[in-house]
């Protein structure tokens, strides 16, 4: 698990860029909440089950508080609430493999649950809690488009690459309209070696768009068909299992931002950074400020960016105007081929000459050739769907 605790000395409030809609490098604090349907009778196996993970989680770096709190209408309806110095310490612990083995005594009591993650934007204090130490705030709402994004990933078996990217590319899509309130807007499939990336864009209730299309007989046709190749096993038909499987397959999306411009030609690509141990989110912030940055170029290529992070695996999902080699610089979001070369593995073995030679700039074309994916699909919905 990743320890690292994302301290920096910054003010109390942040400033917010208009073009980025998401991000988790802002250093506001985070408040987090779990939604949970116990099942009858289980409510004291549940409590017990609780305070085990509270007594772990209190040692993780950034945690600083929880609360647990039972519905007074409803016995069976539990609230958890935790709160975070910054986002990036609660994604490290909340993607890690011990936090998968943390959780798993809940799973036998609980019957649902939905998380929900906020940046603390404003608060009010009463007298109790006026003389407390401040607290670093985002100073404006964030304004977006209206879409959830999410990726998941996972390997296949060296070898099976080109039958797996066939069934990829050929199933019959899912409906796309979920209910009244939520749709299936975007779905990009890439490749990259052996391992897989699904990006997803939702309109509405990102849970409730998962389970529609885990339902779908042709994405379930197609998992079925997936199974034989995976490198790590998994059983669909097992409810415990296939959670384990997806909770290990989420990748969030950590940043998002675009340039402001109708990009109506504009291509997606998607790059994968498979990140030094321990540098992934250190990796994902710094692509993070320079699309940032350039989002403000009106000659830059690329007309959005969503950055994706877990652990040591980075996607960036990139919407470019032209050809993805013209500006090799912005298209790879990584302007300094040794700084690229410090935070990433994709040049192992040749980010230097036999002589030791530092790498050059030119390198940085062959990191994009290195950090490119195939695109196997890329499938958009009607907005009337």
């Amino acid at each position: 698990m990743t320890t690292t605790s994302e301290r920096v000395s910054e003010p109390l409030t942040q400033s917010a860029s208009r073009r980025v809609s998401q991000s988790v490098f802002d250093g506001s604090r985070l408040r987090v909440v779990l939604l949970v349907n116990v099942y009858d009778g289980a409510q004291q196996q549940f409590l017990e089950a609780y305070e085990q993970l509270c007594s772990q989680v209190a040692s993780v770096p950034g945690h600083v508080s929880d609360q647990l709190c039972q519905s007074i209408e409803n016995p069976s309806q539990w609230l958890i609430t935790s709160e975070w110095e910054s986002a990036p310490p609660f994604l490290a612990w909340v993607n890690s493999e011990e936090h998968v083995q943390m959780v798993r005594p809940l799973h036998s009591c609980v019957r649902d649950t939905r998380s929900l993650r906020f940046h603390i934007v404003r608060e009010t204090k009463g007298v109790a809690s006026a003389g407390s130490a401040a607290r670093r705030l985002q100073s404006a709402p964030r304004i977006g488009d209206g879409k959830i994004r999410h990726a998941l990933t996972f390997t296949v078996k060296p070898g099976s690459e080109p039958e797996v990217a066939k069934i990829l590319a050929n199933y019959a899509p899912p409906e796309a309209r979920v209910d009244a309130t939520t749709r299936l807007c975007r779905t990009s499939l890439f490749m990259h070696g052996n391992r897989v990336v699904r990006a997803i864009e939702v309109e509405g209730d990102l849970l409730a768009a998962l389970r529609h299309v885990a339902v779908e007989p042709a994405v379930r046709a197609a998992e079925e068909a997936l199974n034989p190749y995976l490198e790590q096993e998994r059983d669909l038909n097992d409810p415990e299992a296939a959670r384990v499987f997806f909770t290990r397959a989420a990748v969030p999306a950590v940043h998002h931002v675009t340039s402001g411009q109708e990009c109506p030609e504009a291509e997606r690509h998607a790059l994968y950074y498979p990140a030094r141990q321990g540098c992934g989110m250190r990796l994902a912030r710094l692509l993070a400020q320079q699309d940032e940055a350039a989002a403000d170029d009106p000659g830059s290529p690329v007309c959005g960016s969503t950055i994706f992070q877990r652990d040591d695996i980075v996607v960036r999902l990139i919407d470019v105007r032209g050809d993805l080699d013209a500006d090799p610089v912005l298209s790879l979001g990584l302007p300094d081929p040794a700084q690229a070369a410090e935070l990433t593995t994709l040049l192992d073995g040749a980010a230097v000459g036999a002589d030791g030679a530092a790498l050059k700039g030119g390198d940085l074309a062959h990191f994009l050739t290195l950090a490119r994916m195939a695109l196997i699909t890329d499938r958009r919905s009607s907005p009337d769907a």
